[in-house]
């Protein structure tokens, strides 16, 4: 018979599936939580892949807006643009007018042999920039606010 140093072939079955019974235990465990940070880390990547989304929605919106404030500002500056355009026309007829009036007035002079006071044109009418002016508000039909 069996001596008791001597295990039995069924003995030795049942210590190894104890040890791979831990072994299954500790591996099982490892797996869920394998998975478990799996999930988890997949949740943070959604969660920042959203972020990013919606980042990209605010930087849309805001980049639609600045285009729009463009446009708007490029409308105004080329409203603008032609208005000075047409001032300047304006100014070059108002000039010559005035140095024919000058003339018709010489002539008159001359004719009549009456002396006038004909002032003369300055050449800084030419350049309105350089003419000396009060300092007056300058108004505008346009929201200087809008930027």
């Amino acid at each position: 018979m069996s001596s008791p140093q001597q295990k039995q072939p069924s003995d030795l079955r049942s210590d190894g599936d104890l040890r791979y019974a831990n072994l299954d235990e500790k591996k099982r465990k490892r797996m869920i939580s394998n998975r478990e940070s799996a999930r988890r880390s997949r949740a943070k990547k959604q969660h920042r892949l959203d972020e990013l989304l919606g980042e990209i929605n605010q930087l849309q919106r805001d980049n639609n807006t600045i285009m729009k404030k463009i446009d708007a500002a490029t409308q105004m500056f080329v409203g603008a643009e032609s208005q000075n355009n047409v001032l300047r026309a304006q100014l070059t007829e108002l000039t010559d007018r005035l140095h024919s009036l000058n003339s018709v007035l010489h002539i008159a002079q001359e004719v009549s042999g009456l002396t006038m006071e004909i002032p003369e044109i300055p050449d800084t009418l030419l350049e309105p920039w350089k003419l000396p002016c009060s300092v007056q508000p300058i108004t505008t039909s346009f929201n200087m606010n809008m930027f």
